[in-house]
């Protein structure tokens, strides 16, 4: 006889889900407490299922209970720390942080920092608009100094106000050999939960996960 299912009055019924939560797990154990009983009552008297089979049933089930009531305790374990760290991360709303991200140009000059580079024998800067079209190019040094950017183009002439993306690309004897993103500081407006992450959120919407963050200080 399959012990995964039983028979009772024409109703043909299988194991319940034992990967529910909380008053679902309670509830489905009292339920398969019930099926275990109705399967003595309609096994098949000429084989009957042995008792050993039940309680492998009944100590998996026990087993599976309480891995879903760990596997709860930790999550609530995590989202207190989780929130903790949320609240202590407030503290850095309003300081600037230093991370590779695209800016919310505004007007108002740039200050990138460049990774350094010991390989190479040419570094330029690249700008490029939000939808990832190179609008700028300019020479940089590998000693990874910072550098600002004016909000010009590759002639000079001025980008109108809008997100724009970094990106230093390294040249070896005039073949491309690397590039890497640049870093930028900017103000951080809010500090949000996301998931099991804290993202940190500055001007025009740009969202940096936290841990991605090399630098703060005060604005």
């Amino acid at each position: 006889m399959d012990v995964s299912q039983t028979v009772h009055d024409g109703y043909t019924g299988r194991m319940p889900n034992v990967q529910t939560k909380d008053a679902a797990v309670s509830s489905d154990f009292e339920t398969f407490l019930k099926m275990l009983t109705t399967q003595l009552e309609n096994q098949d008297p000429l084989e009957p299922v042995k008792s050993e089979d039940f309680a492998v049933q009944l100590a998996t089930f026990s087993g599976v209970e309480q891995q879903v009531k760990t596997n709860d305790l930790l999550a609530s374990v995590a989202g207190q720390i989780g929130a903790m760290a949320l609240s202590q991360m407030s503290g850095w709303v309003g300081k600037e942080a230093r991370a590779a991200m695209p800016v919310a140009f505004d007007g108002t000059p740039v200050t990138l920092v460049p990774e350094a580079t010991a390989i190479g024998d040419r570094h330029v800067l690249v700008v490029r608009d939000a939808s990832g079209a190179t609008v700028g190019r300019m020479p940089v040094s590998a000693d990874g100094a910072p550098v600002e950017w004016a909000g010009t183009d590759a002639t000079g002439a001025p980008l109108p106000e809008g997100q724009y993306g970094f990106a230093s690309e390294t040249y070896l004897g005039g073949e491309l050999v690397d590039e890497a993103p640049v870093e930028t500081f900017g103000r951080i407006l809010e500090t949000r939960m996301e998931g099991d992450s804290i993202d940190l959120v500055f001007a025009g919407g740009v969202t940096v996960p936290a841990d991605a963050v090399t630098a703060l200080r005060d604005g």
